[in-house]
């Protein structure tokens, strides 16, 4: 994930500072120095990294310990502080209130701008519930047109698809008039990119721009690219009017240098991150849960809305009281299995541990083999009859048997998941008996 091996240095660096009772040049130059080769690691820019330091020394060094907080806070709070800042201080999403809001995408080919748009569409119609059109307007690009088909239909939205023997400026124009015409809320316009940067495709890119009037015209950067990136922003910002970027591949780059570059060398905010292949993974890019992240202070806030967008709060609750009055079965038993699907879905353990402050890290390892045993427990349960979960204590050894057989496992894992619900119902026994008759508790337990 991005910023990992940053937020691994970071974290460490600031623990040296413990049980100083002042901030000083003697005991901040090492830790300056840290930081520095830390930054440049990272991939970072030079000249940022020099900017970020210096910032932070004069903000440290002479503070007096206030209240209790320790030098190791203090500087923590700088830093933090300081992050935010370079990453883009205000959280900057799209403005919706126009409609139809018009979104102009652009970048370079083989930055995924195609998946994307879909990306974007997708975020919108779910999380604003938005009326979507997008525009297939990248006409040069073999299969690029039927690459974005293919992602309206599994997300449900429409394209307009005018085929490849019209200008792609007019295109646009007529996605502006159908849209208009039939109460769309956002278009999002996919235009070509190219292996490079020239002047046809910025030409193009430019025209599209005048006629259509966007309210966004958004960037979209590949953080692999490193500062790459940062060249590449500076040349479309130079031809045309970009109010923000999407920042791709976020979760595969351990180092994150050009996220924490970009917006500060060309002033241009990050507005959305890609965490992932799949069509969910995009997430708004919050700088101040980033650096919060960075420096292990976990994503609370983060970790609630994903939360709340992936679990079905009432069916949560109602398995939950079930489960608190000692009537849960098998079958609730799987329904908390599936909630917790759902809750890892895209993030997976380890990255929902992340979000939490001060939680040890999951290897890969580790998590794999947790989802594997999740797997095999509901494979188990699948395979028994409705009579069964509803009443495991029917399942005698036969009964095993025929379970273990028809999913193709032994009598022995049988037994591990029956030992495993008896003592998730015992646990619960013993809850009703603790709070059972406290008043805050009562709903639960009817």
């Amino acid at each position: 994930m991005a910023f990992e091996s940053l937020g691994d240095r970071f974290q460490a660096i600031l623990k040296k500072l413990k049980g100083q009772t002042r901030l000083t040049e003697s005991n901040m130059e090492e830790m300056l120095k840290e930081i520095r080769v830390a930054l440049l690691e990272a991939d970072v820019n030079f000249k940022v990294v020099k900017e970020f330091v210096n910032h932070i020394k004069e903000k440290a060094i002479g503070q007096e310990v206030l209240n209790k907080v320790s030098p190791g806070q203090m500087l923590v709070k700088i830093v933090h502080d300081e992050l935010v800042d370079l990453l883009g201080a205000d959280q900057c999403e799209v403005n919706l209130r126009n409609k139809p809001t018009v979104i102009m995408m652009c970048g370079l080919q083989g930055s995924g701008k195609t998946t994307t748009s879909g990306k974007l569409a997708n975020l919108f119609k779910k999380k604003f519930n938005k009326k979507v059109l997008l525009v297939a307007g990248d006409i040069y690009r073999p299969a690029a047109i039927d690459q974005l088909c293919q992602i309206g239909k599994q997300i449900d939205v429409e394209v307009l698809n005018l085929g490849n023997n019209i200008n792609p400026v007019d295109i646009s124009k007529k996605a502006l008039e159908k849209a208009k015409k039939e109460g769309f809320d956002v278009v999002i316009i996919d235009t070509a990119g190219r292996l490079q940067i020239d002047e046809v495709l910025m030409e193009e890119l430019v025209n599209i721009e005048n006629e259509v009037n966007p309210n966004e015209v958004l960037l979209l950067v590949d953080a692999m690219s490193g500062q790459d990136a940062v060249n590449v922003a500076k040349s479309f910002n130079e031809k045309l009017h970009l109010t923000g970027m999407i920042m791709s591949k976020l979760d595969g780059d351990a180092r994150g240098g050009a996220a924490l570059s970009i917006k500060h060398l060309t002033g241009i905010p990050i507005k959305y991150a890609g965490v992932g292949e799949k069509l969910e993974d995009l997430e708004v890019f919050h700088p101040d849960r980033m650096a919060d992240r960075i420096l292990g202070m976990g994503d609370v806030v983060s970790l609630v809305e994903h939360v709340q967008e992936n679990i079905d709060e009432k069916a949560a609750k109602k398995s939950v009281n079930k489960m608190m009055s000692g009537k849960f079965d098998l079958n609730d038993m799987l329904d908390q299995m599936d909630q917790y699907t759902k809750m890892t879905s895209g993030k997976g353990l380890a990255g929902l541990l992340k979000l939490l402050p001060g939680m040890p890290k999951i290897s890969e390892e580790d998590q794999q083999k947790a989802e594997k045993q999740l797997k095999k427990t509901k494979a188990i349960i699948y395979s028994m009859t409705l009579e069964e979960r509803k009443d495991p204590s029917i399942i005698k050894n036969s009964r095993k048997l025929r379970i273990a057989k028809g999913c193709g496992m032994t009598s022995y894992d049988v037994n591990r998941v029956l030992d495993q619900y008896d003592r998730m119902k015992k646990q619960m026994k013993e809850l009703r008996g603790r709070f059972g008759n406290d008043p805050r508790f009562k709903n639960m337990f009817k």
